[in-house]
């Protein structure tokens, strides 16, 4: 840095005196002056960043308006300023429609929805109606069907009558003629109850209402009999392995002798209805002894005896054990009396659901017309 020792200094020695301008214009025009404005503009592109101050807490300010426009602008729409996308064409809707992959997502969706809708009605009906254990007795096919109608009409011939087991659960029925059903049953009410809406046609004797009547007094007996069986079995204190679903297709297989009664009826007349009566009654109460006195007589399940005069240390129950106490004297008496009970009281209700129906002389059955 160069030092100018006789810079405002005069010639004299004594210091210079600052020149002054009279002429303003001489000296240019002078650089602009930035206004400041209290109010900065505000730019609706980018949010405030970080949290209003304390004045401005509690109030709801709409950020998307923008101050700084002064005309108005003259298209209004969303896209204004930009390119609207053309809409697809009904006939490119359909191609895409029909491509696989939409398809197959489409399937797999529908698929899902049934799938969703199938459990939640199974869940729903299954509070209320044991669906899995009503699927065990209608597991039947013809040749079950066949032979267990020839075993009730004609049990006599028959000699295993255990139901069997696979692992601690009941064989279905179409694979062990002795377990219980309610296919049998169900489709016997039925025809009995068009069997006979059919025999009071050829008496004259039919009406729309015959066909209720007939249908609510043989569901009414039905739910009699059955309510009477339970009860008897808690008043008496009997402990069987029989379910009420059990003793629900035992009492219906009463329908199978009822109908082969009311046919021969319609064929021979009274004489021919008792005689077949008589002889199918006989037929159901061996069929229900034999059935139902190995699962009513068997007892119920007991504690394991202990072995060697020990008890057992053990918690867990030896399979290789014979799990299943002996009734008592008084328990085998009460089993043995409802067993009775059963085997008189179906053929009772057989003959009071059919006999108003046997005409009292043969009908004639008009001719086929060609």
């Amino acid at each position: 840095m160069n030092f100018n020792a006789s810079r405002n200094v005069s010639l004299s020695g004594g210091p210079r005196k600052a020149k002054r301008v009279s002429d303003v214009s001489a000296m240019g025009a002078p650089s602009p002056v930035q206004q400041y404005s209290p109010n900065p503009m505000y730019n609706p592109g980018y949010p405030p960043a970080g949290p209003p101050p304390p004045y401005q807490e509690g109030i709801e300010l709409d950020h998307g308006q923008d101050f700084a426009a002064t005309e108005p602008s003259g298209n209004l729409s969303y896209a204004s300023g930009y390119g609207q996308a053309p809409m697809a064409s009904p006939a490119q809707i359909g191609s895409f429609l029909q491509q696989p992959a939409v398809q197959n997502m489409a399937l797999q969706y529908g698929n899902q929805l049934a799938a969703q809708g199938r459990e939640v009605v199974q869940r729903e009906i299954g509070r209320y109606v044991p669906v899995s254990r009503l699927r065990y007795y209608f597991a039947v096919d013809t040749r079950y069907v066949i032979k267990k109608l020839l075993l009730i009409i004609f049990p006599y011939t028959h000699k295993d009558w255990m139901v069997k087991y696979d692992q601690d659960t009941p064989v279905q029925p179409r694979y062990d003629i002795n377990a219980p059903d309610l296919y049998i049953p169900s489709m016997g009410y039925v025809t009995y109850v068009l069997l006979a809406g059919f025999m009071l046609g050829l008496q004259h004797r039919f009406s729309p209402e015959q066909i209720g009547i007939q249908a609510s007094s043989a569901l009414a007996y039905i739910i009699f009999e059955m309510i009477l069986y339970l009860v008897t079995l808690y008043i008496t204190n009997t402990t069987t392995n029989l379910k009420t679903l059990d003793l629900l297709a035992y009492s219906g297989y009463k329908y199978t002798i009822m109908i082969g009664s009311l046919l021969a009826g319609l064929i021979l007349g009274k004489t021919g209805y008792y005689c077949s009566l008589v002889y199918s009654s006989f037929a159901l109460s061996y069929f229900l002894v034999k059935t139902l006195r190995l699962q009513l007589l068997s007892g119920a399940p007991g504690p394991e005896q202990p072995s060697y005069g020990y008890p057992n240390a053990y918690s867990s129950p030896n399979p290789y054990a014979d799990n299943w106490s002996k009734p008592t004297a008084g328990g085998t008496k009460r089993r043995v009396y409802f067993l009775l009970f059963v085997a008189i009281t179906q053929p009772l209700l057989s003959w009071w659901l059919t006999y108003h129906l046997i005409p009292s002389q043969v009908v004639s059955l008009p001719p086929l017309v060609r």
